[in-house]
């Protein structure tokens, strides 16, 4: 009973998070229409997210096993009610900019302690595979939950009315607060507890110093460069490239999110039966593939007026896949490199793999953002080629580095 309550309070945080991280997209569309920013004003949105997670976690990564796990989740959860109220209540866009950097905070704390938690409860390299698989699946979900949560407030007669969701989000956040209450969360391992905090912070910057670390932080940052910079700019292109209502433009990326929770359930059962290398591999290809073959059909349609989700081009539901395929490779690299350091070191690591993920989000988006503006929605994706092609070089060398480590272990 304990280990389900424990579950399902990170699973409860990250889902909470997931709603309000991933909302950028739409955040960002909708100042663009009724606050009359620019796209590369906008696209500030994802770098006030994505740096604060950075900057806290590098900061604090360290420090949270001290802190404590439970209390850490607690006071991350409670700032970000308060943001969400704040928000509700203003609605100038440096409001945003303040929410989406207390989300960002919030989130890095969540996310360390998640992923050090599931190290605690797990006694395996399969079932912490699974665990995290699973609790990655939730994220999505909730990703998914948060497009259609914020249509249900858009009003295209009362353009302010969106901002309510808000309240809901505050007043849902407090649920999880209680749930992380009852979650008989335990005291954080760690390798020496006469340590100061300072010598847990180098020892983490040290944790660079690994070969194996550099290339799993390169194929991270690689990886959310395209998830970002893919799932934050799908609203809007499919708002100004495919000329689809705001309110179906946002529904029709939900499709982003669901292939993506989809593709990390289907991963977790394949990963069972096949090597983790060949699925990546493969979901590669797939990935690269998608995007040559989708949007050549963006380009022409016809001027005729959309109405409802079912007169959008085929593109508009074809593209969002690629989430599908791009599923897997966060959540496997990221129990890979888990599994290869002792516990003691997963808070550590998982300090660093926000960090660099993070840097990833922010470049992926601004990126996408200026390109969109100056060039096309298609050339912005078109881009994307690039760090696949780039991850799947790195994947290949991670796969070497983690062949040579087991032998090592095996012959030890």
């Amino acid at each position: 009973m304990s280990k389900t309550k424990i579950t399902l309070a990170i699973a409860a945080s990250y889902f909470i998070f997931a709603i309000l991280l991933n909302s950028v997209g739409t955040v960002i569309l909708q100042a663009i229409n009724t606050l009359g920013v620019s796209k590369t004003e906008a696209s500030v949105l994802e770098g006030f997210k994505d740096l604060s997670i950075a900057i806290m976690s590098f900061a604090v990564a360290s420090f949270i096993p001290r802190l404590g796990y439970k209390l850490a989740m607690l006071g991350a959860l409670t700032v970000v009610a308060a943001a969400c109220v704040s928000t509700a209540m203003i609605s100038d866009f440096y409001m945003f900019k303040v929410l989406f950097a207390a989300i960002g905070c919030g989130f890095a704390v969540v996310k360390v302690s998640v992923y050090s938690i599931i190290g605690q409860v797990t006694d395996d390299a399969n079932s912490h595979s699974s665990l995290l698989n699973t609790i990655e699946g939730i994220f999505m979900v909730g990703v998914l939950s948060g497009y259609w949560i914020f249509t249900a407030f858009i009003n295209p007669g009362e353009p302010s009315a969106w901002l309510n969701v808000y309240y809901g989000l505050a007043a849902l956040t407090l649920v999880v607060i209680v749930s992380v209450i009852a979650a008989p969360i335990k005291p954080a391992l760690q390798s020496d507890k006469s340590s100061s905090s300072l010598s847990d912070f180098v020892a983490m910057l040290k944790l660079t110093y690994q070969p194996l670390v550099v290339i799993f932080i390169i194929s991270a940052f690689l990886y959310v460069l395209i998830e970002q910079g893919v799932g934050t700019w799908l609203p809007t292109f499919n708002n100004q490239v495919l000329q689809l209502p705001v309110a179906i433009s946002i529904q029709l990326a939900s499709i982003f999110a669901a292939a993506l929770a989809l593709g990390r359930l289907v991963a977790g059962q394949v990963l069972k039966h096949i090597n983790w290398f060949f699925v990546l591999c493969g979901c590669l290809v797939a990935m690269a593939s998608l995007i040559i073959i989708t949007l050549p059909l963006t380009e022409n349609l016809p001027t005729t007026k959309v109405k409802s989700l079912f007169d959008a081009p085929l593109a508009a539901f074809i593209l969002p896949l690629i989430g599908f395929f791009m599923a897997p490779i966060y959540p496997v690299l990221n129990s890979v490199m888990l599994n290869a350091l002792p516990k003691y070191q997963h808070a550590a690591m998982t300090g660093l793999i926000v960090v660099f993920s993070a840097l990833g989000g922010t470049t992926g988006s601004m990126i996408t953002g200026y390109v969109f503006e100056h060039f096309s929605g298609q050339h912005a994706f078109y881009l994307s080629l690039i760090p696949i092609s780039l991850i799947f070089i790195s994947v290949i060398i991670f796969k070497k580095r983690t062949h040579a480590i087991s032998q090592h272990t095996a012959n030890a």
